[in-house]
Parts: C-alpha cells; structure tokens; sequence
C-alpha cells in the first residue's frame, strides 16, 4: 500500500505553482498585441498543448522601418520545449537587432543550437526547430526570406494560393546545412498565412487528421479581416472535432496586406 504523505502533496502543489509562473513568463515572451502598421493588418493566435510549449513567434520592427517577423516551432512540447523555445527567441531577438539579414540570422540560430546539442548525445534532438523568419519593406512590399524546414506558409492571392516552400532544412541538426534566401513581391489585396503544423496534424476523436487541404479551404473560402479570418478558421478547426486542449501547439498568424508606403525605390 501507497502512503500519499503531505510532503508528496506540497511537491506537486509546489511544481504547480513553479509550472503556472513559466507559463506566465513564456507568456511575456510574446507580443502583447499585433503591431499597427499602415501597409497591412496582423492578427495571431496561439493555443500550447500543455500550457507551456515550443512554438514561438514575433514582430519586430527594424530602425530603418523594415518589419522581420517568425514563426517557428521546436521539436517537442512541454516544458522542455519551453526552455530551448526561450533560448531561440532571445538569441532571434539579439541578432535581428543587429542585423537585417535573414540568412545571417538563421544561420547564427543554427549555430547556437549545435552548440547545445553537442553537450548530450541523449538529448541532442530537443535542440532543434523549424524557422520562418521573413523581412518585409512596407515601402515595396517585398519579402525576403528564410523557411528552414517549416509548414509552408500560404498566400492568397484572388483565388489562387502560392506555397513559401523550405529553402533549407530545420536547424540544429548539421553544423553547415544548405540555406538558400527566397524573394517575394507581395501586392495590395494579398492574404499570408503562417501556421504551425499543430494546426494541420490536429486530429479528432477518430484519430483523422484535420490536413494541410483543410487549412487551404479556409484561406480560399473565409472572407472578412484578418481578426475575423483567424475565429472562422479555428471554429472550423472545433467544428472538425479538434481535440481540446491540443495534442500540439497551434499558432496561426495572418497578414493582410495594403498599399506599400510612399517613399519606395523603384
């Protein structure tokens, strides 16, 4: 027979309380608040599977009045995956403030990511994730970009959608893995959709997937603002019978976007 002891007790109300305040600062991690910009709208929602997770996204605008935003998710979820997520986005955050460019970013991220790794042969994996870091210039509307082994992004463009691909493979697994930067021109009345794959691999009661085509039909068919874009499409996802809470993280950015800003350079 099992004695539960009060000691037992208060060790699991103590690694409650400590679990509830990392959800808190993880929570801080994040913007408070889309950025206002007149060259687009942006809205976000995330949902962690346990409270505490591994995907992590951000908004940053640059001193010269560029916008880098990100999206990515680490291998795993929980509390582990917390503690690498907050790692990344520290290290984002330094080297995007210091730079404007996504490829020097991503492969400085990788960097500091092996050298974690090569401190455990156990526990190498955990030190991985998929990155979409992307700058934009609202005086032109073109992106550049770096998708490191991440969900395709989705663009709408009328009736048609475009896929942001992989341009290189998720980071922290090869010293010098192959990274090439993309280039898009976006135009006035185009839809962006960053997702993680917690959104598509999101399953129900039957155990069936909800699906990258399903996440497509959304972008094609729902109409409204970004805000009101971003509750449609999860209510498709708890119509579908999603499982609550998640089996995974689930983040869903949007970006909507309008007129460049004047100023741009032919």
């Amino acid at each position: 027979m099992t004695v539960k002891t009060s000691c037992d007790s208060n060790c699991q109300n103590n690694l409650s309380q400590d679990i509830d305040l990392a959800r808190g600062v993880q929570q801080l991690l994040f913007p408070r608040s889309s950025p206002v910009c007149d060259w687009s709208c942006i809205g976000v929602k995330n949902q962690m599977a346990q409270g505490l997770g591994g995907d992590y996204f951000d908004f940053i605008q640059m001193s010269d009045g560029c916008q880098t935003l990100y999206i990515g998710d680490v291998t795993g979820h929980g509390l582990h995956a917390s503690i690498v997520m907050s790692l990344i986005y520290g290290f984002i955050h330094r080297a995007s403030a210091e730079q404007c460019d996504p490829l020097a970013v991503v492969t400085g991220v990788n960097h500091f990511l092996r050298n974690f790794a090569s401190r455990s042969d156990k526990l190498d994996h955990f030190f991985s994730t998929t990155l979409f870091l992307a700058v934009i210039d609202p005086k032109s509307l073109r992106m550049h970009y770096i998708n490191c082994g991440h969900v395709a992004p989705l663009l709408r463009r009328d009736k048609t959608i475009i896929h942001f691909e992989p341009t290189g493979p998720p980071l922290g697994f090869f010293e010098k893995p192959d990274i090439e930067l993309g280039s898009f021109q976006f135009s006035t009345g185009d839809r962006l959709l960053l997702y993680t794959d917690g959104i598509s691999e999101a399953v129900n009661s039957s155990g069936e997937q909800y699906g990258s085509k399903r996440v497509e039909a959304a972008l094609l068919e729902i109409e409204g603002d970004h805000l009101e874009f971003l509750d449609a499409a999860y209510q498709r996802m708890v119509d579908f019978g999603s499982l609550s809470p998640p089996e995974d993280d689930c983040t869903s950015i949007i970006l909507d976007f309008h007129k460049p800003l004047p100023g741009a350079v032919d």
